[in-house]
This record gives structure tokens, C-alpha cells and sequence, in this order.
């Protein structure tokens, strides 16, 4: 299995507490959160990682090289922001092996079992399946309306105690035909790429996963990683 990894953002809410790094670089514990990241998929048989970078992308590239803990390491760098959408669309042409792949948020950490999400993805012959998690939190997560089979109808302005978009894709290379964008444009994966999809009627669905959710990119959620991502290495 290989999972492409977006972690080009700028992090400009983390600013005042990580100044000087990007934002998946950012310490947890002693040791980057991306370091964590990877750890968590490689336990469950990520082969291979593209890491889609921007800004300050010299800062990973230099620790982590072409390897890590025995999985591959590939680096696709964007000259300019192109979006959560354009880093994916850019490091899409990096990925190797047919069928699925795995694509991750590079500032959030999200407890999903791989073989439980690729069960489900076969099952429903899903184009892209979305791991969602159930929030109170209105406004700060985009709301996801979603079908009794678990087809993603669609994408809300608010959860208002719904479900939440987990920033953990299984997607097929299907899914992006016949999409408007042009190459190396800037482009959002949740703004513009899934809901054309949905509007396109293409197999996009979403699975309920009950494990812990957490966005470092969020000052309050990053001061809690340490515990968090420490509970969850115990589970390991």
C-alpha cells in the first residue's frame, strides 16, 4: 500500500507556538509529528510514502531522505501553493502501484483501522471512501451528508453535531477523471475535488471510524498531541 501525504501548508496558525518549521515537522514529545504519522500507517503495511511538500520542504527532505523505519520515503514539491487538491493531483502522478491508495492529512492524526477502510472501499467498489468522525463542534469541520449505505450525498457548511471529514482518503486514480482542473493548478481536495465528484456521480462514500481525531494544526489539539498520540502507541 502506498499513501500519498499532504503536508504543504504554511501552519499559520501554529505560527506563534512553531515558528520556524512546516507544520507537520512540528515536535511532539521530542520528535516530529510527521515522524508519528508515518509510524501509525507503516504498523499497518504502508510500503511507501509520498509526501506532497511547499513550504519549507528542504526541513523534512533533510530528515527524512528516501527512507523511514523500513518504508519508502518519495518527496513531490510544489513551486508554488497549489492547495490541498493540486498537492494531491501533483503527487498522484508519483504513485506507483494500481489500485488503491491512501491519502493523508499531514497536520492531523486520525486512529483508522486500514483493513476495516479497505474492506469497505471493495465492498462498496467506492471510487474514494472518506474515514468520518462524529463532532458536537459546529462551524469548524465541514458537515458531510451521508446516505444509509454510507454514499456521501453532500458536503455541508457546518457539522452541527454530525459527521466530519477525518482527513484519511482511500481513492481511486478514477476518481479524477473528467475534472476541470488544469495541471499544477491551485485547487482544494475538500472545496472542489470531492464535491465534484459527488456531483459528477462518481462512488464516493464515507465510513464512521470511533477512533480518537486529533488536528495539530489547532493550538488547543496540538498542546494535547503528546497524550494523545502517546495513548495511541500504546495500542500499537
Amino acid at each position: 500500500m502506498e499513501a500519498i501525504v499532504l503536508a504543504g501548508g504554511f501552519g499559520t496558525r501554529l505560527r506563534t507556538v512553531v515558528p520556524d518549521l512546516p507544520k507537520p515537522m512540528a515536535p511532539v514529545n521530542g520528535r516530529p509529528f510527521l515522524e508519528r504519522l508515518l509510524d501509525y500507517w507503516i504498523a499497518q503495511g504502508v510500503a511507501r510514502f509520498i509526501l506532497s511538500t511547499g513550504y519549507r520542504h528542504e526541513a523534512i527532505a533533510a530528515h527524512f531522505g528516501n527512507a523511514f523505519h523500513g518504508a519508502a520515503i518519495h518527496q513531490v514539491v510544489e513551486d508554488r501553493p497549489l492547495g490541498t487538491g493540486g498537492g494531491l493531483l501533483l503527487a498522484r502522478g508519483a504513485v506507483q502501484v494500481a489500485g488503491p491508495f491512501l491519502v493523508l492529512n499531514g497536520d492531523t492524526f486520525f486512529e483508522v483501522a486500514l483493513e476495516a477502510l479497505r474492506e469497505f472501499h471493495a465492498t462498496h467498489q467506492a471510487e474514494a471512501t472518506l474515514s468520518l468522525f462524529r463532532t458536537p463542534k459546529q462551524g469548524r469541520y465541514t458537515g458531510i451528508n451521508v446516505g444509509k449505505a454510507g454514499e456521501i450525498r453532500s458536503f455541508g457548511t457546518g457539522a452541527r453535531g454530525g459527521l466530519a471529514n477525518g482527513g484519511v482518503y482511500l481513492m481511486e486514480g478514477s476518481l479524477f477523471e473528467g475534472g476541470p482542473w488544469q495541471p499544477r493548478s491551485a485547487v482544494s481536495l475538500e472545496e472542489d475535488i470531492l464535491p465534484f465528484a459527488v456531483q459528477a456521480g462518481k462512488r464516493v462514500y464515507g465510513l464512521e471510524c470511533p477512533g480518537c481525531f486529533l488536528d495539530i494544526g489547532v493550538p488547543d489539539d496540538y498542546a494535547r498531541a503528546a497524550a494523545v498520540l502517546g495513548a495511541s502507541s500504546e495500542k500499537a
